[in-house]
């Protein structure tokens, strides 16, 4: 068995990984046509112990109407229990064949549950590996399709296949067709914040959810109003503010511009980087505060050889870029262009009612006479003088199968060119990246976000564009005197010094900021590389389990201590840790061969 172990790690430095980071899922599911249920004695009680959130169901005691409008809208059905009733509602039979991983995929409903299935077979038919697990709840809005997750433990995961509405079938999720990724993609924070009403996510634990796993599942009303505890609780006493402000609930449309808009950026504007403030999390963002103060939005700057031409996830930055927006923007309050606008989150008009919708929103500022073009150019379009179609077309999603969006840059004509200020939205403290959510003044004159908030990002960046380490190396350096007590500093300045080949000096700083906030999986993941590199192999195990205790579902992890294991002679634990490693990823043909190579 030793030679045969040995012999894997020498393949090893070949061996596929499928290491990712999180992005959001795309839209989908069908509509609820439940009226908002009523609230609970219990339930509005909770809200004293629940940061101040009581639910839907509880505002829905005074604003029914509002909340059955919501609950047919996209974001009031964005995450949807899968039950045998509203199984009845989905496509429940599929098949679907991968040719690029040789795997089959099948979906099937049996005792009132929705299933998935992954499977290879060898050339006599028989079963190599198969793994099937229910489904719990469909994620999405409807509009390009939906996708699914599972529950493991108290992990969370989306499964392995979505259904693409405009081509009506299921196919591959986004993100899969660059490696199966199998059962075992973990839901992040950040990407369910925004498609449930209130996720319970563990702290530094990826993936890891308390029970249950929401308490309330679609988008409800305290997304955008905040918690409303308080508010209840006044109206309960009979408290009447009139027309006037209600100091006990949040209103966006009393909001300025800015701070409506961060409401509605937290979750429809990605960017190309985003970092959490120090000691934050997607539940602390609360409506009516700066979204910065929670999360800070970073764009590449465009050239004009490269402009902007994402529109998924883009909404605010392509917004921002309009006529209508940067003309307005001096205008009194009620005459600035923002989000709520033109959408009323309330109400989602059916696609035969949208263009007619819409246009009323558009005549609020512009007259009929206004558009330009001739006549018969406007009755071409379908319907008839339909404004968003010649001014805001939709567009495919580069980065979702049979998904197409909304161009938000509102433009007179196709080919109207990009403002100048596209060009000019950079500071001279950061002159690489445009902070789409700063407080205050936005664009050259924005405060520039603090060194730590940078480095992350420059971080995030650089993974994927090495253009960002000159400005990451420039950040580290100032904060390597000015904040060194931080164990993100330290775990940056170790992640320096490993590429620099420094591995004793990388060492000293992952142990630095290890004892400070030990729950770091890449600083393990860096201080067992150190230590391999410097010849210390019981080490480099210790702090591979660490980060494979941190992150149990993270395939990149459990390789690289089956390797270490290897490296240190621990052969019988080695063949133990491959065992493991394919139950949770039967998927990895490779691991399975070099399994079988290690029990010859």
């Amino acid at each position: 068995m030793q030679a045969a172990l040995l012999l894997l790690a020498c393949l090893w430095i070949v061996a596929p990984t499928s290491g990712e980071s999180a992005s959001g899922s795309h839209s989908a599911s069908k509509k609820s046509k439940q009226a908002a249920p009523a609230a609970s004695t219990e339930a509005i009680n909770d809200g004293a112990a629940n940061q101040g959130y009581v639910g839907t169901a509880a505002c829905s005691r005074c604003h029914l109407e509002i909340a059955n409008h919501f609950a047919h809208a996209s974001m009031g059905h964005s995450l949807t229990q899968i039950t045998p009733e509203f199984l009845k509602t989905l496509p429940v039979s599929a098949a679907f064949y991968d040719a690029k991983s040789d795997h089959h995929f099948e979906v099937h409903a049996e005792d009132g549950k929705l299933y998935q299935t992954e499977y290879q077979t060898n050339i006599t038919g028989k079963d190599i590996f198969r793994n099937t697990h229910p489904l719990e709840w469909i994620i999405g809005t409807g509009e390009n399709g939906f996708g699914a997750l599972l529950r493991r433990g108290d992990y969370l995961f989306q499964a392995p296949l979505s259904y693409y509405t405009r081509a009506a079938e299921w196919n591959l999720s986004p993100g899969y067709q660059n490696g199966d990724l199998g059962f075992n993609r973990i839901i992040q924070p950040g990407c369910i914040y925004c498609h449930s009403g209130r996720p319970q996510p563990v702290v530094a634990s990826p993936g890891k959810y308390t029970t249950p796993v929401f308490t309330q599942t679609s988008v409800g009303c305290e997304n955008c109003h905040g918690p409303g505890y308080a508010h209840v609780q006044a109206m309960g006493r009979g408290e009447d503010y009139g027309k006037g402000a209600d100091p006990t609930i949040v209103n966006p449309a009393r909001l300025t511009g800015q701070l409506s808009d961060d409401i509605c950026m937290s979750c429809h504007q990605a960017g190309d980087a985003r970092v959490l403030q120090t000691g934050k999390t997607y539940q602390d963002f609360r409506p009516g505060q700066p979204l910065d103060k929670t999360l800070s939005i970073f764009e590449i700057p465009p050239t004009r050889e490269n402009p902007p031409q994402d529109d998924h996830v883009e909404h605010y930055y392509s917004m921002s870029l309009s006529k209508c927006f940067r003309m307005s923007r001096n205008a009194p309050a009620d005459r600035q262009l923002r989000c709520i606008s033109c959408h009323d989150p309330h109400v989602e008009p059916a696609s035969a009612e949208s263009p007619a919708y819409f246009n009323a929103k558009c005549m609020t500022c512009h007259t009929v006479a206004s558009c330009t073009a001739p006549p018969q150019a406007r009755q071409q379009t379908t319907p008839a003088d339909n404004c968003i179609g010649c001014h805001m077309p939709r567009r495919d999603i580069r980065v979702i199968s049979h998904s197409s969006d909304t161009n938000h840059r509102i433009v007179a004509r196709p080919d109207e060119p990009f403002p100048d200020e596209t060009f000019n939205q950079t500071t001279a403290v950061m002159p690489d990246l445009i902070h789409l959510d700063a407080i205050g003044e936005r664009g050259a004159k924005a405060t520039a976000p603090a060194p730590l908030i940078r480095l992350q990002a420059y971080a995030d960046l650089m993974m994927s564009k090495p253009q960002f380490k000159s400005s990451w190396l420039k950040t580290l350096s100032e904060l390597e005197t000015a904040n060194p007590e931080s164990s993100i500093v330290q775990a940056t300045l170790g992640r320096r010094d490993l590429d620099d080949h420094k591995f004793s000096e990388a060492i000293v700083h992952l142990q630095r900021s290890l004892q400070i906030d030990p729950a770091q999986t890449n600083a393990n993941v860096d201080l067992s590389e150190a230590w391999f590199q410097s010849g210390h192999a019981e080490e480099a195990i210790a702090a591979a389990k660490r980060a494979v205790e941190l992150d149990p579902f993270a395939a990149p992890l459990q390789k690289t201590l089956v390797f270490r294991l290897i490296n240190g002679k621990h052969y019988e634990d080695a063949e133990a840790a491959m065992e493991k490693y394919l139950q949770n990823f039967p998927e990895d043909d490779f691991m399975r061969k070099m399994l079988a190579i290690a029990r010859q």
